[in-house]
């Protein structure tokens, strides 16, 4: 498995040099920016402290709770008002999102998704402007649904520190897998903190709901080791 490295405390504008990259490709994640002055850098955009993935992938580390939108982000969000062809909803950042009801796979204006307030909705940041309302799409570049759009109402939501978030969406922490080895379940988790469970029992989803309490108080190469004790 790949931890993660601690590479000391910044704050917004700091400039990071050495910067190591695979094949000249740096992965950016929340807390940082490219700098436009001299492209093998980077600069924070928030406080924290800086983490590197090996071989090319550096974000902040840091206590805030706030989701910011970026674009291209998946997160999860609740419908909070319907409005003609419009919809309001949740991500959990400063203002709502919205998401036409026009923006889901083969929906036209005759035929178009049923959604209603309340509703759990996973879908891709369009755009993400501090001027203007972040807007949702539930289609990919191909127009696809994949798994975007609704999810089912028998899941359950809950939200999640960030950084958990990128813990658990890190494809080398083996946290998710090692629970799956104890019983079946499905999760949906938007890189906003929010996370969609579905599983057969209620107990299972409480049991997830544990780990992931655990796991806040934890450094990732505290729960790799955890899980490999419970293959």
């Amino acid at each position: 498995m790949v931890a993660s490295t601690d590479l000391g405390f910044f704050l917004p504008g700091e400039v990071i040099k050495d910067i190591e990259s695979k094949d000249k490709y740096t992965i950016i994640g929340p807390g940082l920016r490219r700098n436009e002055e001299d492209p093998n850098s980077l600069v924070a955009t928030q406080a924290g402290r800086l983490t590197f993935r090996a071989p090319n992938t550096y974000w902040i580390e840091s206590r805030r709770n706030r989701y910011i939108p970026k674009k291209g982000d998946l997160v999860v969000g609740v419908v909070t008002k319907k409005s003609g062809d419009i919809l309001k909803v949740d991500i959990g950042c400063a203002e709502f999102a919205w998401l036409s009801l026009l923006a889901f796979e083969g929906s036209t204006k005759k035929m178009k998704p049923n959604v209603n307030v309340g509703d759990l909705i996973y879908a891709k940041l369009l755009n993400a402007h501090k001027e203007m309302e972040p807007e949702l799409v539930c289609v990919d570049q191909y127009y696809k649904s994949g798994r975007l759009g609704v999810l089912p109402n028998e899941g359950v939501l809950i939200n999640i520190t960030l950084r958990l978030t990128h813990t658990l969406l890190n494809a080398e922490n083996p946290l998710l897998r090692t629970m799956a080895k104890k019983f079946p379940y499905e999760i949906v988790i938007g890189v906003n903190g929010k996370v969609w469970i579905k599983a057969n029992q209620a107990k299972d989803v409480l049991t997830l709901c544990k780990a992931f309490e655990a796991a806040e108080l934890e450094s990732e190469k505290s729960i790799i080791e955890a899980c490999r004790q419970h293959k």
